[in-house]
């Protein structure tokens, strides 16, 4: 019994390192046949391109400029790709690129090696239509437009002329019967002359 349940176990350890070399061989042979290099049959032209850039990849666009159509994709160097045609300059060269407007995209012929024969003339595609600015109502704008309103400066009134007052000395006439001012004085002088004359002789007494 134990020699049994012994073959068993070994049969089974046989059978399950058999099926996993089977499986490793046939991943091996799948993952070499993605690398084929593209042939006539994947071609309709049975040209292709090899990214030859030493750049890290080599940019695709929708269209052949740098600056009027956008970029769809990117390949490595060494990537291979079916060529459908070629730019009327020759500096942009039209391959298949899936996920692309219909397929196809454009790359920089420096970037890439031509394999398989001559590419014809094909024409851009038309540039894209650029995104619609937004468009500003004048007259829903004209009620959010504050006009500021003028201040009135203050104006400046000049002062009166001032006028100097000019005094004028006038003469007060005489009053009728009154003594002159010279008599009066002399009157007095007179009077303190007899008076000290007066007081000098009582004394001598």
């Amino acid at each position: 019994m134990k020699r049994f349940e012994f073959q068993f176990t070994i049969f089974t350890f046989l059978s399950v390192a058999f099926w996993m070399f089977s499986a490793s061989s046939l991943t091996a042979v799948l993952a070499q046949a993605s690398t084929a290099t593209p042939t006539s049959q994947i071609s309709p032209t049975g040209i292709y391109i090899t990214v030859s850039t030493d750049e890290p990849f080599a940019n695709v666009r929708m269209g052949p400029s740098s600056s009027i159509y956008p970029k769809v994709g990117i390949l490595y160097p060494g990537a291979t790709a079916p060529a459908l045609g070629r730019s009327p300059g020759g500096d942009w060269i039209q391959i298949e690129y899936p996920g692309a407007p219909d397929n196809k995209g454009w790359i920089y012929s420096p970037l890439v090696l031509v394999s398989g024969g001559t590419l014809q003339i094909v024409e851009p595609p038309p540039t894209p239509v650029p995104p619609a600015t937004s468009t500003i109502d004048p007259t829903l704008a004209a009620q959010f437009t504050i006009l500021p309103t003028s201040t009135r400066l203050p104006t400046f009134t000049p002062p009166p002329s001032i006028t100097a007052l000019v005094f004028t000395e006038t003469s007060a006439p005489p009053h009728e019967g009154s003594i002159p001012m010279a008599v009066i004085i002399m009157s007095l002088g007179s009077f303190g002359i007899v008076s000290f004359a007066v007081s000098l002789l009582i004394r001598r007494r």
